[in-house]
């Protein structure tokens, strides 16, 4: 059944449906809307037609709440360790050398180098169950779940990164740049790169906001997830009048933590070195009221999402990246591609526990 949940609402009852410029227009008009856009700028908005306000454990900063056992028809049935990788080690790591090279030459200072794992997926498995585990096992502040047949949405997320949060004129994106195992395994590259990123934002959100209002409330904050910590700033302005989502998404999209800087340079070295489509994948994921002029896009990592591919055959896709500066070690970004991985892939294959 169709239905959308967010990390402190669910959503039923799909009234519309909406792709493209006229998702962007529709969100801003009003209703209830379940976004996802992919990495490559493709928007589908959902209106819903009943919101319940519901908590769930949300990860860091709120108060957790116990989550709802899947029932028998939505348990979750542990996947085995083939997964494919759209770049295996060696080609990641060639990717990585490239972006230095490229940096070298002067043509960018930094790019998100992301790979997609791919899984065959059972025709009856139903994302539900892998949901409920990963609210317990992983939770997120940005925790979603999206599914719209109709729409060719089915998505669940653990995204710990808000690309943007909106309250009446009030914006604000907090870019996570720097990931280690602990505070104290933090290089000097992480705090360096953020730092980048954060610049990166402010001069995207500088482009609707009110000039003057745009500023950094926190920088290289250290943010602890499961598994893993991270280094997240805050940038926030106050939107100027007149501005819709169209707008602001030619603004800020995609989100720049996980393209690079300059943008412009970053995804054109993505789009040489990547071989498939990110998908909703360092995208955005969450929802949007425009009635309330409120909204919660969470960037869309630490996703899992269910596609057919031309044969009919149903794929379970996970995307894992990291940032490329001067100071990457190849080998090293790899392995943080790695971490980002392991206790998400884990629990969706059953190798670690909630």
């Amino acid at each position: 059944m169709d239905h959308a949940r967010f990390a402190d609402r669910d959503a039923r009852g799909v009234v519309d449906i909406r792709h493209g410029h006229e998702a962007l227009d529709a969100m801003t008009r009003g209703g209830f809307w379940a976004v996802v856009a992919t990495f490559e700028g493709a928007v589908t908005a959902v209106r819903f037609a009943e919101v319940t306000p519901r908590a769930y454990a949300a990860g860091p900063g709120r108060d957790p709440a116990p989550n709802p056992a899947p029932g028998p028809s939505t348990a979750w049935q542990p996947l085995d360790r083939r997964w494919h990788t759209s770049l295996d080690r060696t080609a990641y790591v060639g990717a990585v050398r490239e972006v230095r090279e490229r940096i070298a030459a002067g043509t960018v200072y930094q790019v998100n180098v992301c790979r997609v794992l791919s899984h065959a997926l059972p025709a009856e498995a139903d994302l539900d169950g892998l949901d409920a585990l990963l609210r317990q096992g992983n939770p997120a502040p940005h925790a979603a779940r999206i599914r719209c047949d109709a729409a060719g949405l089915d998505v669940v997320s653990a995204s710990p990164e808000l690309f943007l949060g909106r309250r009446g004129r009030h914006l604000v994106t907090r870019p996570i740049k720097g990931t280690a195992t602990t505070a104290e395994q933090m290089l000097p590259k992480d705090y360096a790169e953020n730092v980048m990123i954060v610049d990166l934002m402010r001069n995207d959100v500088s482009g609707v906001c009110e000039p003057g209002t745009v500023s950094v409330d926190e920088l290289c904050a250290i943010e602890a997830h499961p598994g893993l910590v991270h280094l997240v700033s805050t940038v926030s302005g106050h939107l100027r009048e007149g501005v819709g989502w169209a707008d602001v998404f030619a603004a800020a999209y995609p989100p720049g933590s996980v393209s690079g800087a300059p943008k412009s340079s970053a995804l054109t070295a993505i789009r040489d070195l990547e071989t498939v489509p990110r998908g909703p994948y360092c995208g955005a994921v969450g929802w949007v009221d425009a009635d309330a002029e409120e909204a919660d896009l969470a960037v869309g990592i630490r996703t899992f999402w269910a596609e057919r591919d031309d044969a009919g055959r149903r794929w379970l896709r996970f995307g894992t990246g990291a940032g490329v500066t001067w100071h990457s070690d190849p080998e090293g970004e790899w392995a943080e591609t790695e971490l980002k991985a392991a206790r998400l892939i884990g629990l969706a294959a059953g190798t670690v526990t909630p």
